[in-house]
């Protein structure tokens, strides 16, 4: 499972499908999908700008966003909806095909057509939910991919819609925004990885602030 898989099942809801904070999604989407490649040693950071290192990986989904990035260098926050756009409608394939969810077509009052997305296996997903409550909750050092996944949801403002509800405390509030900020607590984790995540963490908050501004005004 890759990171924006992880996290597209977190997003979504159970029964419908339907993900929570839709309005930035292709942002958060990108984002996993660059945070996955840094882990990888697949992309850095350099003078603010994403570039290309090794060679593009086998996954299709993945090697999609690092031709992306090795086009040129570019910031952050401009890769994120460029290698974002179509990811989420990709995800959900991926996701059918693993028989996590289902797609399902319905009629609202026998006339309105409408497709959902129904939950068909919840193992994986509460597995994952569990080690973020144990991180969040529990103050467990994470590993690495559980600290991105964490990292990109608290980013996207979608940590508070977890299922079950997180009880919010200081401290859980204070991992949550240390983990935005890069600071991990795993050795496994090298400087450099831990930079460009925290890059793409902080631009997918940022991005996610200024569009929520923009839509209320």
């Amino acid at each position: 499972m890759l990171i924006v898989e992880d996290l597209a099942l977190l997003l979504m809801d159970d029964e419908s499908g339907t993900p929570a904070a839709a309005g930035t999604l292709h942002y958060t989407m990108g984002g996993a999908v660059l945070v996955e490649l840094a882990l990888a040693g697949l992309v850095e950071v350099r003078d603010k700008k994403v570039v290309a290192a090794g060679t593009a990986p086998d996954d299709p989904l993945l090697r999609s966003g690092y031709e992306k990035v090795a086009e040129k260098p570019r910031s952050v926050d401009s890769l994120l909806a460029r290698i974002g756009a179509d990811v989420w409608s990709r995800v959900v394939d991926r996701l059918v095909e693993r028989g996590l969810i289902a797609r399902e077509k319905k009629r609202v009052l026998g006339i309105f057509r409408m497709t959902t997305l129904p939950a068909t296996d919840t193992r994986h997903e509460e597995e994952v939910r569990q080690r973020i409550r144990a991180v969040l909750v529990d103050g467990e050092t994470p590993d690495p991919r559980t600290a991105a996944l964490t990292a990109l949801l608290s980013a996207s403002g979608a940590l508070p819609a977890l299922r079950p509800k997180l009880a919010w405390s200081g401290d859980v509030a204070r991992r949550a925004k240390e983990l935005e900020r890069g600071n991990w607590g795993a050795e496994a984790v090298s400087a450099a990885v831990t930079r460009t995540a925290a890059a793409i963490a902080a631009s997918t908050a940022a991005v996610t602030v200024a569009v929520v501004t923009t839509t209320v005004t």
